[in-house]
């Protein structure tokens, strides 16, 4: 993958510690590029200690490779299940601890807002917000995982939201506009996103 200085790259993670996904965008003015997408696999590790050291060491190493700018993440959901809660909270702190430590600003977003600024819907699934950025992104790759798809996402609701005035990078994903009513009402507001 080519590297270009003089625009903005920046490196979405989506957490987890069974798999991790990551994608980065480059953006030259107002047009966003996949530069690549993939995950951390963390299924063949047994000891949970190791799993978040090496989405420290995983997510690093994708910093010093690719050179981002800026930093996105998918805040973790709120679910009942206690124990994963706490799981998700350190993986998602070793890959912030990561960005921090090659002081990347880093700017949180919730899945709701995401998914909002992807599709125009915030109760958009999975699914949809990955045929969403295999459009705006022109990549066409559809074995990814959703988690590497989720992590893209992270990174292009940056981008958007960063745009937007008074937005202050997006921290914690709380800004947005309303969701449009009709995926044409989307593509008419949106036509700078959406690609013939």
């Amino acid at each position: 993958m080519k590297e270009v200085r003089g625009e903005k790259i920046i490196l979405g993670i989506d957490p987890g510690t069974t798999i991790t996904g990551y994608g980065l965008i480059s953006v030259t003015g107002k047009t966003p590029s996949l530069i690549t997408l993939g995950i951390i696999d963390l299924r063949k590790k047994t000891d949970h200690f190791q799993k978040i050291r090496a989405v420290f060491e995983e997510t690093l190493a994708l910093i010093d490779r690719y050179h981002p700018d800026e930093f996105a993440i998918e805040a973790p959901f709120f679910g009942k299940n206690i124990q994963s809660m706490l799981k998700l909270g350190r993986a998602q702190g070793a890959a912030i601890s990561a960005a921090l430590y090659r002081d990347l600003p880093v700017a949180e977003y919730a899945p709701r807002m995401i998914k909002m600024s992807i599709t125009g819907h915030g109760q958009a699934s999975k699914e949809q917000v990955a045929t969403m950025l295999r459009t705006i992104l022109a990549f066409h790759d559809k074995k990814l995982l959703l988690d590497a798809t989720d992590a893209l996402g992270a990174a292009l609701c940056h981008f958007y939201q960063s745009g937007k005035p008074g937005s202050a990078g997006g921290a914690g994903g709380t800004k947005g506009s309303k969701g449009s009513k009709s995926w044409e009402e989307f593509v008419r507001n949106n036509s700078a996103r959406v690609k013939e």
